[in-house]
């Protein structure tokens, strides 16, 4: 009999967990952290040259009015770019700014490195606002994207694989006079 009892308890009790655990899932995914609006900031050209200025600005209610919003440049050298003609000493190539009383984040020129390469990204994000993000492209002078490697950076490659190649044969030769070797020796 206290068996009985013992199961429906257990029963009792792994239903309640069951719908304890159900509500706070719910409960999480609507405090879940805000998503970015779709094409919310964007950047006036999206294929420009290394050492470019680049004007990056968010629409109208992306921000909370006068809201401290930090924009971040993310690629190569990121931390060499600079926001609105203003060297930025530190290391994540990132400066704050103010939205407008719409939520509105006014044009920021921001100058790449001279030496910048591949692609980089830029968000502008707030304490309180999903914010946005844009991407550019550094292409060389022929047009065509560069993707941050050269011939110089290749060589150790090259190299290195000729030398594994050059090994493989040298080990494949010695095997091979060794079995002939092995083979006339029966």
């Amino acid at each position: 009999m206290t068996r009985g009892i013992t199961a429906v308890k257990a029963t009792i009790v792994a239903i309640i967990m069951a719908g304890a655990l159900a509500f706070a899932g719910a409960t999480a995914a609507q405090a879940s952290v805000l998503y970015p609006p779709v094409d919310a900031c964007g950047v006036a050209d999206v294929t420009v040259s290394a050492g470019d200025t680049i004007s990056f600005s968010c629409q109208s209610g992306t921000f909370a009015a006068n809201e401290a919003v930090t924009i971040t440049v993310t690629g190569e050298n990121g931390a060499d770019a600079t926001f609105a003609f203003v060297r930025m000493a530190i290391s994540t190539g990132s400066a704050t700014y103010t939205s407008s009383a719409t939520g509105t984040l006014p044009a920021v020129s921001i100058t790449l490195p001279a030496d910048a390469k591949g692609i980089y990204n830029i968000a502008a994000v707030s304490s309180g606002s999903a914010g946005g993000i844009a991407s550019v492209t550094i292409v060389a002078a022929d047009g065509l994207p560069t993707t941050g490697g050269d011939s110089g950076q290749l060589l150790g490659i090259w190299i290195g694989g000729g030398a594994l190649v050059l090994a493989g044969v040298v080990v494949l030769v010695a095997v091979l006079v060794r079995r002939r070797n092995d083979a006339r020796d029966l």
